[in-house]
């Protein structure tokens, strides 16, 4: 789900522990409570005695457009699993188990012919959109189109295989796709005809980008206006400046509980241009039920001793890490970027995110325990698998033959207290290492989309990435491969704007690899990872763990590995 605006979790290492015992429950896949602030993994059966009130979310910002083709960001991705369906998704669960793959709008799971290359779904009868029209096989057709008309940040990555897209990403507006989605509406069928096996294709059929909406749907950004959808919940309004507000869709009845439980909130009401300070005080009082940013530093020690049965602890497939240019000065420079690698203090940030148990220090763009991770630290002082220290004198020396020392850099960074701590502590070093370095900060309703832009010519950006699926292709071609590229766009994901042919052909290599070997496919990507990190078109810093601070109001908290705290599913009644 690696979007922008991911979730901060931010707690000094005193209060942490603290934070960590009381919590420890919430990352199991067993046990259930309809206590208030419990965590549970949740009933196979709806609980009506739960259903109703409102569930009050606040936030510093909104994440931008609420396009499901479009958005890419782990804020609203969490809240369209209770909104939007696709073909096929992610199991609606706590823990382990939410990595797994269901029929949704889907029948049953594809039946798979012609060597992996042929899918072939029976489309659900009976499912009607908000805006009370059935949901047909045209629906279906028209929305894989829709992906590459409104030029989707995925669509060069997760769907360029199918058959057609070439097409499609050349010139989005006449995309048709006539090989490559095939809907039979008397058969109730839907054939997608791939140009090569993909073995992560159900995995993409999964996620928001490839949600089926109405057929008649814009085709181009919906930005602020909501499409109609499938799920419990439809949106009923949306600021981005002020609010968004759920509602039951009144046409939804229950098909699958995995694939699309029902709600348990009548309204969800989110709002936003809170601070950090008023989010946690409005949910210590029980004017909010839980809050997206990380809490400030102050705060920590009564949310850790006082409301610590309240607080959530998850360890995250996550990474934060700094992008550095490639087709900018001064990071068009290899010796330029490699200082800055060797230069970064990762237990500095550690603190700054909230200490050793909530963060610990990125060498490599795949984090720990991810498939295809290596241990290996190529910018640490004495050398190694982990990080140890930073080497400034190396990188001091690398900047001087770089010749870029007097050279100005902008740092974008997200405008709340995490970031931009992290990009004041940047500025800092960077201008001890000779540069004439700014900090720029931006509201995380545009960040996102402003550091991906080309002609907003960002040197250097802080952001982070958290896994769409569990496969190393979505770290590693996700966001540095050259598909993955696109200059003028603000869906350009690969940030770096890095684009090497030679690591290129390793990828699409380990891809090919995986269709038959997957062992020997995360061995090829872990190779990817140090040639990357040999090229240095990034700085990984922390991989972090996430706090969700509820209510005594919320009971079955459920925390999916896939998708995170699953908000259709808290009680608040």
């Amino acid at each position: 789900m690696s979007r922008n605006a991911r979730r901060g979790a931010l707690a000094a290492a005193t209060v942490a522990l603290t934070l960590t015992a009381a919590a420890c429950s919430s990352s199991s896949d067993s046990g259930s409570s309809s206590e208030p602030g419990a965590s549970s993994s949740g009933s196979s059966a709806f609980q009506a005695q739960h259903k109703g009130g409102t569930l009050k979310l606040v936030a510093h910002a909104a994440a931008g457009s609420f396009d499901p083709q479009v958005n890419y960001t782990l804020q609203y991705w969490q809240l369209f699993q209770s909104m939007y369906d696709g073909l096929l998704a992610f199991k609606k669960v706590n823990g382990q188990e939410s990595f797994t793959v269901v029929p949704d709008l889907a029948t049953a799971m594809p039946k798979v012919t012609n060597g992996g290359k042929t899918y072939t779904f029976t489309l659900r009868k009976g499912v009607t959109f908000s805006n009370g029209k059935p949901l047909t096989t045209d629906d279906v057709v028209a929305s894989f189109q829709r992906i590459f008309k409104v030029s989707s940040p995925t669509a060069g990555t997760f769907y360029n295989g199918i058959v057609g897209a070439d097409a499609c990403l050349k010139t989005p507006a006449s995309c048709a796709l006539s090989k490559g989605v095939i809907g039979d509406a008397k058969a109730g069928t839907v054939i997608i005809n791939l140009t090569a096996p993909d073995p992560e294709f159900a995995y993409k059929l999964a996620v928001p980008h490839a949600v089926v909406v109405p057929k008649d749907s814009p085709t181009k950004d919906a930005g602020t206006k909501p499409l109609p959808s499938t799920g419990p919940y439809m949106a009923a309004s949306y600021d981005p400046n002020r609010a968004l507000k759920l509602v039951r869709n009144p046409h939804f009845k229950e098909w699958s509980r995995q694939a699309e439980p029902q709600g348990y909130p009548d309204v969800v009401d989110y709002a936003f241009g809170q601070t950090v300070e008023s989010e946690v005080t409005a949910v210590e009082n029980g004017q909010a039920d839980w809050m997206f940013d990380a809490p400030p530093a102050d705060r920590l020690n009564e949310i850790g001793t006082k409301y610590a049965s309240q607080a959530h602890v998850n360890p995250l497939t996550a990474f934060w890490y700094a992008t550095l240019n490639v087709n900018m000065a001064p990071f068009n420079n290899k010796s330029a970027r490699q200082a800055i690698n060797w230069a970064v203090d990762r237990s500095a940030v550690v603190r700054l995110y909230g200490g050793t148990n909530l963060a610990s220090p990125a060498c490599t763009v795949l984090p720990p325990g991810f498939p295809g991770h290596v241990a290996s630290c190529d910018y640490t002082k004495g050398g190694g698998t982990t990080w140890k220290a930073a080497d400034l004198a190396k990188a001091k020396e690398l900047v001087k033959r770089s010749g870029t020392a007097g050279q100005e850099v902008g740092i974008v960074t997200q405008d709340d207290d995490v970031n931009k701590s992290i990009g004041q502590y940047l500025q800092s070093l960077l201008t001890q290492l000779g540069y004439k370095a700014t900090l720029k900060p931006l509201s995380g309703n545009i960040q996102f989309t402003y550091i991906q832009n080309t002609k907003n010519k960002v040197q250097l950006a802080l952001t982070s990435w958290y896994q769409d699926y569990p496969a190393a292709s979505d770290f590693l071609n996700v966001l540095l491969s050259c598909a993955s590229y696109h200059p003028g766009s603000d869906s350009s994901i690969n940030i770096s704007g890095f684009c090497d042919k030679g690591v290129d052909a390793k990828m699409q290599a380990a891809m090919k690899t995986s269709q038959t070997d997957k062992a020997s496919a995360d061995q090829q990507w872990g190779a990817v990872d140090q040639a990357v990190m040999a090229q240095s078109p990034l700085v990984p810093l922390i991989n972090p763990k996430m706090i969700d601070f509820t209510s005594t109001r919320v009971g079955n908290y459920q925390f999916s590995k896939q998708f995170y705290m699953l908000v259709g599913q808290l009680w608040v009644k």
